[in-house]
Parts: C-alpha cells; structure tokens; sequence
C-alpha cells in the first residue's frame, strides 16, 4: 500500500519526502526536479512500541512501516499530456492514497508556477487534472457499457445508470470520491476502474515556521473549501520539519519543537494520518527475541493477520491467543495477563483490533 504525494512544483513536496523517509530526493527551487517518483519506506511513530519495548527488553524492535511515493509536480494541462503529465499521472494512478500538499506560506525567493500564493486555485488546479484524466478513462469505459446496455442487458444497463452519474460529477468538477453512490454501486462498477479522484485524500498546508501551530489564514480558506471532501487537513511547516530532521540527537529535536510550542514532530502526525488513510491497522508480536509491529488491513481476519508473517500460518491457522495492549501494560508481562485470565483464544473468524497483542498456533 502506497501514498503518493502531489501538488504542483515548487510547494514542498520532495522538501517533505526528505523529512518522513531517509532516501533524499533531490530538492530544488525550480519545477520538475523529480522526474522518477522516489519511493521511500517510512517507519509508522507509535508510542505503543516503546511501551512493549520497556516492558518486554527485546533483542531487537522493528516498527511498521508506510510506502511514501514522491511524485513530479503536477501543471496545468497535465491531463493532455503538459509537462511531463502522462508519466505523473500515471504514478499517482499506482498509489492507493493522495496527499495533496497545499503551498500556504509567502517567499519571494521561492518561485510559484502561476506567480501568487493561492492554494485553493492550487488545489482545483490539480483536482481538474485529475479529473479530466478520470473522465478520460469513463468516457472509454462507458462507451462498451452503453453498447451493451443497448442490446437490453440488465447489468449492463444498471452500469451505464452509475456511469453516467459519475460523468455528471466529474464534469461538474466533483471528484468521483465526493460523488453520493451506495456501497453497493461503488463495489460493484466504480472500484474496478481505479479512478484517481476515488482515492482517498489527505491535505497538507505547508506554513511557514510561525504558523506551524495555530495555521493562518491560507489553512482557514483550505479547511473551508475542503469541509465537504470527508478529508483531514494537516498544518506542517515542512521547512522547519526539514531542520529538524537534520539535528543528531532526539533531545535536540524535541528542544526545538518545544520551542515551537509542538509536542511532536508535524511529520510523525502526517506518517499516522496516512497510514488510517490507506486504511491500514496494527497489531504486535512481543517476545525476547524480538518485539514487532505488523501491519494488516482494518477488517482483516486472525488468519489475515497470521499471512503477514507467513502464508503458512495462515494456511495452517489453529488459533490465535490475544491480549488487549492495554491489559499488557497494565499487568506487565504476558504470564502476568495469563494469570488475570485477560488472554483469550480466537478463532478464524476474530477480526483484529488494533493494538492487539497476538500469538499465532498453525500447523502445516
């Protein structure tokens, strides 16, 4: 699972990939200073880990992690091909989230594209690209629905019905995501075509350092104009995060986000937001040897979860013995949950909660 972060050239966006992952994308002041998409695979903050970590004093700990896709800058005209489009256009269509970085700050050392700061523009800039390629797509798809439909098949019919209601919104400038359908006609007809504006979306508005905790009137125009998109906004002065980035020891950063009246790094808050984005969960494994955090999907079975270790302990899958993280850091070890009688065993049919602590029978 993969977010991709867009926008247009010269707010932020390769500024902010140095920050979440260690690979460092060449960051430049002028458009198209990345032209392949980097890739970076970032380490999900959760103070969870360290609590099981103190409590457990494992040989090692591996935290979960997020795929972070740093795409070109977007232009006006991408859709038809302008500035390298197609190629970007086609690296966001792999991703399975957006987010969508908003330029809110002022600098007259930093070029805009389109010569002033305004990030709503910015933002129905990209948000037509994106939709002019997803009407692209669905007039081709419709096209073989409408032949069929004609003949006087029912599905066919019922399909063309839901597509046409999305040509509507999409020419109307409504993001297929924002667009009302029942679940039903999502799965069925709009799922399978894996339209850009389907994604879910997470804004962020890059501030400049003095804004970084109360915002300022750009974020204000933003949250508006987003308010019906079901979308979280995060405030992140990605240039300050970068310094902070930059400082050798873990006192040092929290001196300075003190300073700033931050109680954590902007770039951990975003990492959490996308991994709920991409509808992600995690449980933990806690032993000696090694205390980990697995990463599933929310809704998936003990089973499921089982797979992300190995596919042979799903196949094989007995039964899974749980506790709840927060019965593991109230009695301190796990003979101690035992004791209290807070382990349970489960079955196939357990769906995970997140946080659960769990220890997986399997027999192949």
């Amino acid at each position: 699972m993969k977010a991709g972060i867009v926008g247009l050239p010269n707010v932020g966006k390769s500024t902010l990939f140095n920050c979440l992952s260690n690979a460092k994308a060449q960051s430049a002041n002028f458009p198209f200073c990345t032209i392949e998409p980097n890739v970076g695979v970032v380490n999900v903050p959760d103070n969870r880990l360290v609590k099981l970590e103190e409590l457990v004093n494992p040989e090692r700990v591996l935290p979960a992690t997020v795929d972070i896709v740093d795409i070109a800058g977007l232009v006006k005209g991408a859709s038809k091909g302008e500035g390298l489009g197609n190629q970007f256009l086609g690296n966001i269509r792999e991703t399975d989230a957006i987010i969508h970085v908003l330029r809110c700050f002022d600098n007259d050392n930093i070029v805009h594209v389109d010569g002033n700061i305004n990030p709503i523009r910015d933002k129905e800039t990209i948000d037509i690209e994106l939709q002019l390629k997803d009407l692209e797509s669905l007039d081709k798809k419709l096209e073989k629905v409408r032949k069929t439909a004609r003949t006087g098949n029912k599905d066919a019919q019922k399909e063309q019905e839901v597509l046409e209601k999305v040509k509507k919104g999409l020419e109307a400038a409504i993001s297929v995501r924002a667009i009302e359908l029942t679940e039903k006609e999502r799965e069925e007809y709009i799922t399978p075509l894996q339209f850009i504006t389907d994604k879910p979306v997470l804004y962020v508005c890059n501030v400049d350092e003095k804004s970084a905790v109360n915002g300022n009137e750009y974020v204000d125009k933003v949250k508006e104009a987003v308010k019906n998109e079901n979308a979280e906004v995060i405030v992140l002065a990605v240039g300050t995060e970068a310094d902070i980035t930059e400082l050798e020891s873990f006192e040092e950063r929290q001196l300075f986000l003190e300073d700033l009246g931050l109680e954590e790094a902007g770039s951990a808050v975003l990492i959490r937001a996308a991994y709920k984005l991409l509808n992600l969960q995690t449980y933990f494994t806690a032993g000696v040897k090694e205390v980990r955090a697995w990463t599933i999907n929310i809704g998936d079975t003990a089973p499921q979860a089982a797979g992300v270790i190995h596919s042979d302990f799903e196949k094989g899958f007995i039964r899974a013995e749980v506790i709840a993280y927060d019965d593991y850091v109230k009695y301190g070890s796990e003979a101690k949950v035992k004791e209290a009688g807070k382990m349970r065993v489960e079955g196939k049919e357990y769906i995970v909660k997140d946080g659960d602590v769990m220890h997986f029978r399997f027999n192949v």
